[in-house]
C-alpha cells in the first residue's frame, strides 16, 4: 500500500534588498546614518538590508560592533558581503556576489553566460498609494499620476513621475550613475541616484513644488527646474 506524501517543491526566485556600504571611519559613518534617520525615521522600516564591507579593513571586534550598532538602529540585516567568513561568527549569512566570466577551478575555462536580457521599462498607469513599493531592477519606471507620501519607487534606471512626487524615490539603484529623476511637482521625502541622496529639508525653496529634473554630477546630486 502506497502512502501519500505531502508535496515538497523547490523554485527559483530573487529578492530585493537595500545594499548599504559603510565607510571609514565607522563612527563618522554611523553619525551620517543617524542624521538620515532623524530626518526620515522610517527609511529602513520593513526593508531587508545587505551590508557591503568590501574594501574595508575591519577587525572581527569592529565588524561585530558594527552589526550591533546597525541592529540598534532597527536595520533588518539580510546578510553581509565582502567580510571574512571567520569574522561573521554566525551572526548573519555571508554572501558572495557572482561574477560573470570567472572560473571556479584553476585551469578551467570561463563559463560562457547568455547575453543579458534587453533593458525594459515599467509603466504604472495609476497613482502610487501610501505604503506601496515599486521595485524595477531592469530599467526605467514611469508613473502616470502622483506618488503619495509613504510610497517608495526603486529603479535601476531613471524615474519619471507625471504628477506630484512625494514619498521616496531611488533611481540608478543598482549602480547606474547616468539615471535621472523627473517629476511635475517635487514634494518628496527623499530622492536618490546611485546612492547619493537629498532629503526634503535640503531642497532649495525655489525647487519645492516645482517641476524638476535631478542627475548626478560627479558625487553631487543636482536639481534644476524645468520651467
Amino acid at each position: 500500500m502506497s502512502t501519500a506524501r505531502p508535496s515538497f517543491k523547490f523554485r527559483g526566485g530573487s529578492f530585493h534588498a537595500l545594499v548599504v556600504r559603510p565607510e571609514a571611519p565607522i563612527d563618522a559613518w554611523l553619525a551620517e546614518v543617524d542624521a538620515l534617520l532623524a530626518r526620515s525615521p522610517g527609511f529602513f522600516a520593513g526593508k531587508s538590508v545587505v551590508i557591503d564591507v568590501s574594501g574595508l579593513s575591519l577587525t572581527k571586534q569592529t565588524f561585530l560592533g558594527l552589526l550591533d550598532e546597525l541592529s540598534r538602529r532597527d536595520m533588518r540585516i539580510l546578510g553581509v558581503e565582502g567580510a571574512n567568513p571567520a569574522d561573521v561568527d554566525g551572526r548573519v549569512p555571508s554572501l558572495v556576489r557572482g561574477q560573470a566570466g570567472k572560473s571556479d577551478a584553476a585551469g578551467a575555462p570561463p563559463v560562457q553566460l547568455p547575453a543579458p536580457e534587453p533593458v525594459s521599462s515599467l509603466l504604472i498607469d495609476a497613482p502610487v498609494r501610501s505604503g506601496q513599493a515599486i521595485v524595477h531592477p531592469d530599467g526605467d519606471v514611469t508613473i502616470v499620476g502622483s506618488v503619495a507620501s509613504g510610497a517608495e519607487i526603486i529603479a535601476a534606471g531613471s524615474i519619471h513621475v507625471y504628477g506630484t512626487l512625494r514619498g521616496r524615490v531611488l533611481a540608478g539603484a543598482y549602480g547606474n550613475q547616468r539615471a535621472r529623476i523627473f517629476c511635475r511637482r517635487l514634494d518628496a521625502e527623499l530622492i536618490a541616484i546611485d546612492g547619493h541622496y537629498i532629503v526634503a529639508d535640503e531642497v532649495e525653496p525655489h525647487l519645492r513644488k516645482a517641476p524638476i529634473q535631478a542627475w548626478l554630477e560627479g558625487d553631487e546630486l543636482k536639481i534644476i527646474t524645468m520651467n
